[in-house]
């Protein structure tokens, strides 16, 4: 009868618990990244803790004002001049002020070699032209689009916003004793719950610090790059860098070169030159040189493993997944390490 009462109430508390995440489904990124900004920022309310004498409320809401400071603030300010810079890159590829098929017959004219190539495999360069077009006016639309929507659901942004740094203050206050909670429910044994949390904790704080740090840093060179030498739209192709370097292996180069290839087509050999030595020796540098530092080595996962992990996040996680999908990959990791070593040593046979 025991049995059948906790058989009951376990499955009672699956069920529950169940309909619980699914009623919090659509605060799932404002819970997110309110845990991210408890583990990256603990360090800071830790010392405004012995700075305001434990006094955890005043900690964590001084915590709260750094984070809005450094972070909420400027990426409110480059997301409205990106959607701005993007209904206006719309509005000249609609009027013809910007020619695609015209810029590609500059570097066909230029580089012949382009045209053989294309031959040599049976490409045809129109067609080619035409795509790159289409593709340039339909990611410029979504862009002028979202600005609309963007303006449209501002006030459902910011109540998304405000929800989740309502959450991170609690996360930051809180945070200790909410992990102590969950050991204490998981019955994976303590020794294994610390490995986890650690895990967890370390992998989501080199993830985000490592990869954004790159990411900025690189969008930013890249976009001031672009601003120095004339190139229209510097600060939404200094986003669009941005976003390309959380990938590994990826990066800025898809926006830099093609353009370094455009300027030296054109006849703009200083510009190019500058573009391309600046590009491999700056920008590129900064990804070769941080990324192994800021996250393949905190994160212990080989390079292949964060790669494919940071591309299926974003398959599935959208923008979330540069965190999620390496996350997830690293307590796959533990998780086999455990079993490995509790449960499939070698038996002894002396």
């Amino acid at each position: 009868m025991k049995k059948l009462e906790q058989g009951a109430f376990l499955s009672m508390l699956v069920l529950v618990t169940a309909v619980f995440f699914y009623l919090l489904k659509p605060f799932y990124a404002a819970v997110f990244w309110a845990c991210v900004i408890g583990l990256l920022f603990y360090p800071l309310q830790q010392r405004f803790l012995k700075l305001w004498k434990n006094r955890s409320t005043l900690a964590a809401l001084s915590t709260l004002v750094v984070v809005i400071t450094i972070g909420v603030i400027p990426t409110l300010f480059v997301l409205a001049s990106f959607f701005q810079e993007g209904a206006a890159l719309y509005q000249r590829l609609q009027s013809g002020d910007i020619n695609i098929g015209e810029r590609i017959e500059h570097i066909r004219q230029a580089f012949p070699a382009v045209q053989l190539f294309m031959d040599r495999f049976n490409l045809d360069l129109s067609t080619f032209t035409s795509q790159l077009s289409g593709a340039a006016i339909a990611a410029s639309r979504f862009i002028a689009q979202n600005a609309v929507q963007f303006g449209q659901d501002a006030a459902k942004w910011f109540v998304s916003l405000g929800l989740m740094l309502y959450l991170a203050f609690f996360m930051l206050r809180d945070g200790s004793d909410l992990v102590a909670l969950l050991a204490r429910a998981l019955p994976l044994g303590d020794e294994r719950e610390n490995l986890l949390f650690a895990k967890f904790a370390e992998v989501t704080r080199a993830t985000v610090k490592g990869n954004l740090v790159v990411a900025v840093i690189q969008g930013s060179l890249g976009g001031i790059i672009f601003w120095i030498l004339g190139i229209p739209a510097a600060l939404l192709w200094g986003v669009v860098m941005t976003l390309l370097s959380l990938i590994p292996m990826v990066g800025a180069g898809l926006i830099w070169v093609p353009v370094a290839v455009y300027l030296f087509a054109t006849g703009s050999w200083i510009q190019g030159l500058v573009l391309t030595g600046f590009g491999a020796g700056v920008i590129g540098l900064v990804d070769n040189f941080l990324r192994p530092v800021l996250v393949g080595r905190d994160t212990k996962l080989p390079d292949y493993l964060v790669l494919l992990s940071t591309l299926g996040g974003f398959v599935l996680f959208n923008i979330n997944g540069f965190v999620i999908g390496p996350l997830l990959a690293a307590l796959f990791v533990a998780f086999w390490e455990i079993f490995i070593r509790d449960f499939n040593t070698p038996e002894d046979t002396s």
